[in-house]
């Protein structure tokens, strides 16, 4: 079988790219924006997505595409008209790759979308469905729902098959953002006010993530499906706290002060968005995802953070 992947060499992408070859049944087209000389297979460089990119020398004689490209989530974004930049990678690039992939004969289209479609909190063990009606509140989740609208709208009309996969934040060795800082902070092993915050948050691993994906290249029951995917176990911060100390191999110094004082604190010091990731909860239920494809996530919450440290498993 023969595969697309954008996004090649990103934090998803390479992992992705990395089990196809493992796999070594499948053809892969690694798009990438920089050459990458030391990797193996097809490799076409394209450095913009957009509504004007030409993709026809990536999918000549393709089936599936993977795109994992996108132009990612900032907490500050400085540009002077954002959602206007993100529609412009994440809306107007994907539908136009997805158009030229129908076109060229691909049957199925794999799209990494964001569990922000559907929102940014829920309350306590009431968990995002795949079916509820989204409700962005973002720009990055409003051009990842855009996208996805569109793509069921090309999906009808040309009958190329499209997937959605939702995930929720990714961890893995290599991670970026707010988890890279976490990290970091339990490294150093500072005293941290969150030893009594009970909210639950679903995440994913990166090769439960990737193991998703790659089931769904050629699985009959994921034909234009909507997936949630996480590791099937919540966390509150707390907890992973504890998790990402353990798997470290350092004490996790962690001091109970109640988490409506800590609300009330990043209030006064403008600091509310910071305190809904680490003190609300944000679930989602993948039974719809493990139904369709019989799939059951292949590694625990505790493995998943020990594969972010491989020196401490020697």
């Amino acid at each position: 079988m023969n595969i697309v992947l954008t996004g090649a060499n990103g934090f998803l992408g390479t992992r992705v790219a990395n089990q196809i070859h493992w796999q070594g049944n499948l053809n892969l087209t690694r798009i990438v924006r920089r050459a990458v000389p030391e990797i193996e297979g097809r490799e076409v460089v394209i450095d913009n997505l957009d509504a004007r990119t030409d993709w026809s020398v990536a999918l000549k004689s393709q089936e599936v595409v993977i795109h994992a490209a996108a132009r990612a989530h900032i907490m500050k974004d400085e540009a002077l008209n954002p959602l206007a930049e993100y529609r412009k990678v994440n809306v107007e690039g994907t539908l136009n790759l997805a158009r030229q992939a129908a076109i060229a004969g691909v049957k199925r289209f794999v799209f990494i979308s964001s569990i922000k479609v559907n929102g940014e909190q829920t309350p306590p063990g009431k968990p995002f469905f795949s079916y509820d009606a989204p409700s962005p509140e973002d720009f990055y989740g409003t051009s990842k729902y855009e996208a996805e609208v569109g793509l069921r709208e090309l999906a009808a009309e040309t009958g190329m098959e499209v997937v959605i996969i939702r995930p929720p934040l990714v961890y893995g060795p290599g991670v970026k953002g707010n988890f890279a800082s976490m990290i970091k902070l339990v490294g150093k092993g500072l005293p941290l006010p969150l030893g009594a915050v009970h909210n639950k948050r679903s995440l994913v691993a990166l090769d439960n993530l990737v193991d998703l994906i790659i089931t769904c290249i050629d699985h009959p029951g994921a034909e234009n499906e909507t997936f949630l995917v996480s590791d099937g176990e919540d966390l509150s911060t707390t907890q992973l706290l504890q998790g990402v100390a353990a798997a470290m191999g350092k004490p996790s110094r962690l001091i109970p002060v109640p988490a409506g004082v800590l609300q009330f604190g990043a209030t006064l010091l403008g600091k509310k968005a910071v305190a809904q990731r680490l003190l609300g909860s944000l679930q989602v239920d993948i039974s719809h995802t493990q139904k369709c494809l019989n799939w059951t996530p292949p590694l625990s919450v505790k493995q998943g953070l020990q594969r972010c440290f491989p020196h401490q498993q020697d």
